[in-house]
């Protein structure tokens, strides 16, 4: 049994990955006919269940960034998680993005120390057929994002190093997941919600109510991609 993630229950094949607790539980109240929480060691709330089409889902909530993340992905594929959707928000570094926006993330580039520590230091690509599953139901716009090991900014922000990069959107978990993914034998993808712009070097935040909203659209669309048969 693995130390962090400690299931009450037997685990879906199939995740979602938040990295919100409260979203972890938001999701699968929607999703999930009779949810069910399947581990809330560590403040790592998870829960297991069936979507309405019958289909086994999990919703495991990660903690915020790469080193959190790496060890509940590590610890979902040993209990047979084979893939997984992260569900998440970001800042924009496209200054045209709009709060709100659902972006599907193509690839991340390595800016956290996870990525860093496990890479080669170029851009590592979602999960191919996840992507496209993604992509058949219209869920996000493309976008390449940057992860990173920080939310405040403490020194000169490097969103326009990350912009000329080719990132659109900055947030922390995935880049790390789309590299330890493959090692695990878990194919990743991942949908991001904009919930942070800056216009004007300002950061500007979405409204709760609107927040929520929209994780539930995107837990509707992340759900619907792994339930395609």
């Amino acid at each position: 049994m693995p130390p962090h993630v400690l299931p009450s229950r037997e685990i879906a094949t199939d995740a979602l990955l938040p990295g919100d607790p409260g979203r972890a539980l938001l999701l699968a109240q929607q999703l999930l006919t009779k949810p069910l929480m399947s581990n809330h060691n560590r403040g790592l709330w998870g829960y297991t269940g069936e979507t309405d089409d019958g289909h086994p889902l999990t919703v495991q909530s990660t903690g915020m960034g790469g080193p959190s993340a790496a060890i509940v992905l590590h610890e979902l594929a040993e209990l047979g998680v084979r893939r997984a959707i992260r569900v998440g928000t970001c800042g924009a570094v496209d200054e045209s993005l709009q709060l709100g926006d659902l972006l599907r993330v193509e690839a991340a580039l390595p800016e956290d120390g996870v990525s860093k520590a496990l890479g080669d230091g170029r851009p590592v690509p979602a999960d191919p057929a996840l992507l496209e599953r993604l992509e058949s139901l219209g869920a996000g716009a493309p976008v390449t994002a940057v992860t990173t090991d920080f939310f405040y900014e403490y020194d000169d922000s490097p969103r326009r190093d990350w912009c000329a990069a080719g990132a659109g959107a900055v947030e922390m978990e995935a880049c790390a997941l789309f590299t330890l993914g493959p090692r695990l034998g878990v194919a990743l993808a991942c949908l991001l919600l904009v919930t942070d712009v800056f216009p004007g070097g300002e950061r500007v935040r979405i409204e709760p109510e609107r927040l929520e909203a929209a994780v539930q659209e995107m837990g509707r669309a992340a759900a619907h991609a792994l339930a395609l048969r």
